[in-house]
């Protein structure tokens, strides 16, 4: 048995009372919409706000048919029908309430974005530069102070020297990094040597060029080279291998074990970059002034006691001294920055990636920063 078919949806305007009172009778829905429609667009001019509205036929209802509604008698009575039709059912209430607000909402449009200032977004943005800075700069002081506190703490305590991890980290960062860094100082003196023969043979004196390449590698060159060398390659390796750490969760349990992360895995790492950075400094100042040696002995005609001689005679040691100084300041800073920043990483391969690129970008900053104050502060003291 099928059900039998209500009579599609009709207003009816009664003029019995004052004002006019508008009857919703039968079915609204999309089946007759469009002679719904019509009926819509005839009555719509005839009401106002004060016309009462009758929903005691209304028979079937769907969107369509609230559609209608909502455009008949307004988002703001419908969003109120609960007081003036409480007789209508809960669900075609809400139906009739949904779709109002959605008309409204459609009517209101997007809002408009507020006018934007070029000006104030880079100064914003130079801020929150600025503050990132800061913080970044006050975690690594204080990390840097909690791991000279821990090495004091334990240089008292013989037991608690990590031996076996500070021999093997010494061999990975520098027996390890021997060859690229005396190859590439050798270049790099060679490079010098050939520059200053060029500009200096225009006023005849190319013999200095031994005094430059003296000079150059003792008191800059040399640590710098060292230094930028050891930021690119170990920094990052400590920020990795702390990081990976850190993501499998091994941080956690050597803490859960009692032990503490920064004597088992920042000191080792530390002091063995104390140990090798200085005698990688010195092999970089050999290796650059060999190839400074080269370029004079078979471009310049000076030959290698000449070389040596002019090295003994006119080559204050406290050249030496000031390049071989900064290698222990530059040691710390870069084992420190790695093993910070793989204390930073999180649990995911992209973060430690992140902190792993971090880490070389700080140390060279960092070295570079300290070395321009370092050439100011001792030119200023003549020394």
């Amino acid at each position: 048995m099928y059900p039998t078919p209500s009579p599609p949806g009709q207003l009816q305007l009664s003029s019995a009372g004052q004002p006019p009172g508008l009857n919703v009778v039968g079915d609204w829905t999309l089946q007759h919409y469009p002679r719904l429609k019509r009926e819509v667009e005839r009555t719509r001019p005839r009401l106002d706000d004060a016309c009462p509205v009758v929903l005691d036929g209304l028979g079937a209802l769907d969107t369509a048919g609230a559609g209608l509604l909502v455009e008949l008698l307004g988002t703001q009575r419908l969003a109120d029908i609960a007081h003036w039709a409480p007789q209508l059912p809960a669900e075609r209430q809400a139906l009739l309430r949904t779709v109002a607000t959605a008309v409204a909402d459609a009517a209101v449009g997007p809002e408009e974005e507020p006018e934007r200032s070029t000006l104030k977004d880079e100064l914003a943005h130079i801020g929150r530069v600025v503050e990132t800075l800061w913080e970044q700069q006050r975690t690594l002081y204080g990390f840097i102070g909690l791991t000279l506190s821990t090495l004091l703490a334990t240089l008292l305590r013989p037991r608690r020297w990590r031996i076996t991890p500070l021999v093997a980290h010494i061999e990975r960062t520098g027996l390890d990094a021997v060859p690229i860094v005396a190859l590439l100082t050798f270049m790099v003196g060679a490079v010098v040597a050939f520059l200053g023969a060029t500009v200096l043979g225009q006023f005849g004196a190319t013999i200095y060029t031994v005094n430059l390449v003296a000079y150059s590698f003792l008191r800059e060159f040399g640590v710098l080279l060292c230094a930028i060398l050891m930021a690119g390659r170990t920094a990052s390796a400590f920020a990795a291998q702390i990081g990976a750490m850190k993501a499998n969760e091994e941080i956690d349990a050597i803490r859960a074990l009692g032990l503490d992360p920064i004597e088992l895995l920042v000191l080792p790492r530390v002091l063995a970059m104390l140990v090798t950075l200085p005698i990688l400094t010195l092999i970089a100042m050999l290796c650059g002034i060999l190839g400074g040696l080269a370029v004079c002995v078979l471009a310049l005609g000076i030959s290698p006691v000449q070389y040596f001689a002019i090295l003994e005679q006119e080559i204050p040691v406290n050249h030496y001294l000031v390049g071989l100084g900064k290698a222990p300041l530059f040691a710390f800073l870069i084992a420190v920055i790695g093993c910070l920043e793989g204390f930073k990483a999180g649990g995911s391969a992209q973060s430690v990636g992140e902190h792993t690129t971090s880490s070389v970008v700080q140390s060279i900053f960092m070295v570079i920063l300290l070395d321009a104050l370092a050439a100011l502060f001792l030119m200023e003291m003549g020394w």
